[in-house]
């Protein structure tokens, strides 16, 4: 791609979205980095570059924003996730549908490349659930997992129909330091750590053999930056790819974390959660991936839980 690179990243203050601001402004410069979200300007550091407030259900302001700062990519994160969705499912079924296909319109119209994050969501209780294959039975039980799984759809409707230059991938549960969980229901791994470090102890919302795919945020966002700076050709995929970071259930966690902290305890009191990730894969099989743009990870687990631990005793203390 080209160097006049100019990135909107809807949904910049979320989880995924602080932390894909970040590294794309380290590449592309801060100007060239517009950060957008429901929240008022006025409230949002501007120190780092450009803010825009912006409700991605808004198309006419969607289509200001991407003609007056001359976009020429689009990362579309806003969305209801799993948790969050299934207490106001006709909301999360508006947010992430319609806003998704206000970018694709524009996507048409303008020409950006445009990058949509689906989920292991999209899976469902009847996905075979070791080394999901990239196409396979999908039959989700949730409403995110159902939005998700139509907006792959749509994605590849709009690549096929009019050549919309889309991208996506199927995240696994992402565990990052630098924001706060955004109600998914493999934020477990993301508290835990925050509990183990201030009480030695965490009480699981999950049971101690729930295996779920998991990836540290810096690989997500690596993923992400790799797969849309990939040549077209390379991109086979238009729906969404597999994307597999490490597999491990919260018991599995907890020892590892216990290597560093030898008095955590953990504990267990599974709620509305262990049916959604009763339903999804414990592991993922992204060789397609890895052979179409050649993705790897870098964190293996004991490396995520160290680098978890390390920085958020920083906050704690």
């Amino acid at each position: 791609m080209s160097t006049n690179r100019k990135a909107l990243v809807i949904g910049c203050r979320g989880q995924i979205g602080i932390e894909l601001v970040m590294a794309l402004r380290t590449k592309l410069g801060q100007d060239n980095v517009i950060g957008a979200d429901i929240q008022p300007a006025e409230s949002v550091s501007s120190e780092d570059g450009p803010y825009v407030q912006l409700n991605v259900l808004d198309a006419e302001a969607l289509r200001a924003c991407v003609q007056d700062h001359a976009v020429t990519e689009v990362y579309q994160l806003a969305a209801l996730l799993s948790a969050t969705g299934e207490k106001n499912p006709m909301y999360a079924w508006k947010l992430n549908m319609e806003g998704l296909l206000n970018i694709l319109e524009l996507a048409k119209e303008f020409k950006f490349r445009l990058f949509w994050p689906s989920s292991i969501a999209a899976f469902g209780p009847t996905t075979p659930a070791d080394q999901t294959p990239q196409t396979t039975i999908m039959e989700p039980s949730s409403v995110y997992g159902i939005s998700k799984l139509a907006g792959e759809r749509w994605c590849e409707y709009y690549f096929m129909k009019y050549g919309v230059d889309v991208r996506s991938l199927r995240y696994p549960g992402l565990i990052g330091h630098r924001s706060a969980p955004g109600g998914g229901t493999t934020d477990y791994a993301v508290d835990i750590f925050y509990s183990a470090l201030k009480e030695n102890k965490y009480t699981s919302f999950l049971s101690e053999n729930t295996e779920l795919p998991m990836m540290m945020m810096e690989d997500a966002i690596r993923a992400t930056i790799q797969l849309m700076e990939s040549d077209a050709e390379k991109i086979k995929i238009r729906s969404a790819y597999n994307l597999a970071g490490i597999s491990f259930t919260p018991k599995q966690l907890a020892e590892e974390i216990q290597k560093h902290l030898p008095g955590f305890e953990i504990s267990y009191a599974p709620d509305f959660r262990q049916g959604l990730a009763d339903s999804w894969p414990n592991s993922i099989d992204d060789s397609t991936a890895k052979n179409d743009w050649g993705w790897e990870i870098e964190y293996p687990m004991p490396r995520l839980v160290s680098t978890m631990l390390e920085e958020i005793a920083k906050k704690v203390s």
